[in-house]
């Protein structure tokens, strides 16, 4: 699959507090995409640019994964500090730290081992690319052959997820791991059929109702984005955007 154009404006041009595509519409498109079969996962490295994205855009196939004794590896890009942007230095570093600890119980409720903080600048992943290209390609070279690599997929609109996605298409071409794109925002600006997502690479997790309850307590742990913040700013994650990914459930394209 190619590499697709950014699209950073049209998430742009639809506010969350919109509510976006409603998930009843996505539901009427799901049903022709085949399942990835998870049984023939060998190994799992799950990439996600902020705390919370590895478990809203994979986290069942994630747990699913573990549960047949598969490796599997997180590996988070930033703290997610600039959530809320212009924050004071220190409120700031609260909130990364706050994240942290939300990832890390997360993942314990989905039965994961821990996840590695790279530590990156949230807000500014495009301008460390390279550099976390070359991260990943020393964690999947050192991964069994054939590694499945779970990114956010480099169209989802929010431009740290598309950087995400394009070091590690680049970190899977250099090391032949297979590469899953996970959208997230992609299911608030989009429509069924939009000519921008590439429909015909796309296949659905099936999941089992233990790893859905897994992950609707992991997700509950993000408190920091569910929740307003201190000044009384809206939730980065309000309701209407969980319930939509909750009932649309997990796709990667591949």
């Amino acid at each position: 699959m190619s590499s697709p154009t950014g699209n950073a404006r049209r998430f742009a041009a639809v506010p969350i507090s919109g509510g976006g595509t409603p998930a009843g519409e996505w539901l009427r498109h799901l049903d022709p995409f085949a399942p990835l079969p998870l049984d023939q996962c060998p190994g799992l490295v799950v990439v996600a640019p902020h705390p919370d994205d590895e478990i809203l855009g994979f986290g069942a196939a994630a747990c699913q994964v573990a549960a047949r004794g598969v490796e599997v590896c997180t590996v988070i890009a930033s703290d997610g500090g600039a959530a809320w942007p212009g924050l004071p230095v220190a409120e700031q570093a609260r909130l990364e730290e706050s994240r942290r600890s939300e990832s890390r119980t997360a993942a314990a409720a989905l039965g994961l081992p821990m996840p590695d903080f790279l530590g990156l600048p949230d807000g500014k992943l495009a301008e460390h690319e390279s550099r976390l290209a070359d991260i990943l390609t020393a964690i999947l070279t050192a991964r069994p052959a054939g590694t499945w690599c779970a990114a956010t997929w480099r169209g989802d609109g929010h431009p740290d997820h598309e950087a995400v996605g394009r070091a590690a298409a680049v970190a899977t071409s250099r090391t032949g791991a297979v590469l899953l794109e996970y959208p997230i925002w992609m299911w608030h600006w989009a429509r069924p059929g939009d000519e921008a997502v590439p429909w015909r690479h796309a296949v659905r997790i099936v999941t089992n109702p233990v790893a859905v309850q897994r992950k609707r307590q992991a997700v509950a742990s993000f408190r920091s984005q569910l929740e307003s913040d201190a000044a009384g700013r809206e939730p980065i994650l309000p309701p209407h955007v969980l319930e939509r990914l909750d009932r649309v459930g997990e796709v990667v394209f591949q």
